[in-house]
């Protein structure tokens, strides 16, 4: 397990022992601290929150392995875990925030935010941890907001290569992408849900601060903002799907629009070796001379090709096969 100490008026970090933690969580007036969690969990290990010396029989989620989304307040704490994305894969950070402190927690050092945690703060310069807290929640919604974007990006560019060129690898990408925002869909918004249940209670109480109040509502609007970013990526690749199965259909009516020009021309064709074919008395009598032959046989086919020809001229599917070509 890896501590980290974020220093809060210059947002510089620096590597501490879980002793030296458990030490400043229980004197500092104000301490963000960051843990990494090793990815393979060892047996009967113990939790965090006591190993942090936080003996409190609420939190014994916090940095679980198997811990769900969550947002809840237990006394003067408020404990989260938050959903982030990273390299398109969906991470959870757990979060424990009080008045003097703010705890995060993750495993592996994909789902880390303290880099964005300690740029936040070196910019915004939090006045305590529920501030701290809120650049947290924002910061992750940020991940879910550029994930969004960039697929988007990704879905709009393939529909472009479409109308150029199709290719079957496109629906691969496209089932991919549509794939992973649902994935971003099926993550954030329970999370989101509880967050608003959790805020909305608050926010309702008498000796809840107005600069918190502020701090709630603006994430509240970033939430609904990202969220509208997941659903258009949802429309998006819908349209693509939908884009993609018009250009194949297209292609198909060409292909049949083909059939039936070849289908015209020989049909009269076919006819007529049909009816030379048969061994009537007309046929067997009256022609017995090979320009009789060449007149009736040759010249009727070669009257019903040019005539089929000029018919399909003079029609909209020969005009509409032009078009596309």
């Amino acid at each position: 397990m890896i501590v980290t100490m974020v220093s809060v008026p210059d947002g510089g970090t620096a590597r501490i022992s879980v002793a030296e933690a458990r030490r400043r969580l229980a004197t500092d007036p104000f301490l963000l601290l960051g843990v990494e969690l090793p990815e393979e969990e060892g047996p009967a290990e113990e939790p965090l929150a006591r190993r942090l010396g936080l003996d409190d029989e609420d939190l014994e989620w916090f940095g679980a392995r198997d811990a769900s989304v969550r947002a809840e307040f237990l006394g003067d704490t408020a404990g989260f875990v938050v959903p982030v994305v990273r390299d398109e894969q969906v991470a959870l950070v757990h979060a424990l925030a009080s008045e003097r402190f703010l705890v995060i927690a993750h495993r592996g050092r994909r789902a880390g935010l303290e880099r964005d945690i300690t740029a936040q703060v070196r910019r915004e310069r939090p006045p305590d941890a529920v501030a701290a807290l809120f650049l947290l929640l924002q910061e992750a919604l940020t991940t879910f907001r550029r994930a969004a974007v960039h697929a988007l990006l990704q879905v709009e560019e393939l529909e472009d290569d479409m109308f150029e060129r199709r290719r079957p690898e496109q629906v691969y990408r496209l089932s991919q992408l549509r794939r992973h925002s649902a994935v971003l869909h099926h993550a954030l918004l329970p999370y989101l849900q509880g967050v608003d249940e959790v805020i909305t209670r608050r926010m309702m109480s008498r000796d809840f601060p107005a600069e918190r109040q502020r701090l709630a509502q603006e994430f509240q609007r970033a939430a609904r903002l990202v969220l509208a970013d997941i659903e258009s990526l949802q429309d998006a690749t819908r349209r693509a799907f939908a884009s993609y199965g018009s250009l194949v259909a297209g292609e198909q009516n060409g292909v049949i629009n083909r059939l039936a020009i070849v289908s015209v021309i020989f049909l009269p064709l076919s006819f007529l070796t049909g009816f030379f074919g048969m061994n009537f008395e007309f046929l067997t009598n009256r022609l017995e001379t090979r320009d009789e032959f060449w007149l009736l046989a040759v010249g009727l086919q070669m009257v019903a090709v040019v005539g089929s020809l000029f018919l399909l001229h003079r029609s909209r599917i020969w005009r509409r096969l032009r078009d596309d070509d």
